[in-house]
């Protein structure tokens, strides 16, 4: 059984979110105790982007979803920030503009998808419109309850077209939110990123947590799992998202390609110029 099982919502199978402790760490106590492991596995994932991109025909997905302070920010950062940025890109999804709105809610998301050989980061993702759009009412309940099938066919097609997607929800506790928040408030270098919204969502926080869990049971599937990651501990976290997508890369079984020219004949003109220039 790979290591990503444990954390992964099994499609078909029974699961409630509020069995999952957010502050689990599997018996991990600091951070000081993985700090290796972490580095063994981000740098192990630079190398299969390294590959991903040299072969040029597989794309890869990773969409984070969290509650405000959640972590989305702190992975991208500290995990995925190990990725060339050559051939990685980070889509952040707001509010949707007017321009978006005027189309089909995965329009904006269609356009975001990785092309062959690269890695797309989703900061949000099509998943907000069975998210916020249900706790706040913005669309009737038959609308946002379609779109789960919706969701599962347009994540069936990317995979079918050479795209392996991996969805992480960052898992905290209400308490842990509270805590983050708090930080924010204490530093100046913060205050851009507090908002209203901040203390006025946390009155929906069961509804969310429902919103949630329906839709990791409903779009968790074997083309595109959901990983449920408890993220009160941010090492932890980080320590948990790094290695599964290393799995989950290396089931991609990515090979560089084939050089396209006569290798030894290369190396031998290199040693006929590196000798008369000596």
């Amino acid at each position: 059984m790979s290591y990503a099982t444990s954390f992964q919502v099994v499609p078909g199978q029974p699961f409630r979110l509020d069995a999952i402790d957010p502050g689990d760490t599997q018996g991990y106590k600091k951070s000081a105790d993985v700090l290796g492991e972490i580095e063994h596995y981000t740098r192990r994932m630079r190398e299969l982007q390294y590959h991903l991109y040299a072969e040029g025909k597989q794309g890869l997905l990773i969409c984070l979803q969290a509650l405000d302070a959640g972590g989305k920010d702190g992975v991208i950062r500290h995990v995925l920030g190990y990725m060339n940025p050559q051939g990685c890109r980070v889509q952040a999804f707001k509010v949707p503009t007017e321009k978006e709105r005027a189309h089909d809610f995965l329009w904006r998301i269609h356009r975001a998808v990785p092309a062959s050989g690269e890695v797309a980061i989703f900061n949000r993702s099509h998943y907000e419109d069975v998210l916020v759009a249900r706790v706040h009412e913005l669309v009737p309940s038959h609308v946002w309850r379609s779109r789960y099938e919706r969701i599962n066919q347009f994540e069936q097609q990317l995979r079918d077209s050479g795209t392996r997607v991996i969805k992480f929800f960052l898992h905290i506790s209400k308490e842990e939110q509270l805590k983050r928040f708090h930080k924010r408030l204490e530093d100046p270098a913060r205050w851009w990123k507090i908002s209203e919204s901040d203390y006025s969502e946390r009155d929906y926080w069961d509804d969310y947590q429902q919103a949630f869990e329906d839709a990791l049971k409903q779009c968790s599937t074997e083309q595109a799992p959901w990983y449920v990651i408890p993220a009160d501990h941010k090492w932890y976290r980080n320590l948990v998202v790094s290695r599964i997508i290393v799995e989950e890369m290396e089931a991609m079984q990515l090979r560089l390609p084939e050089p396209t020219v006569d290798i030894e004949a290369i190396r031998k003109r290199y040693h006929q110029e590196k000798n008369h220039g000596d």
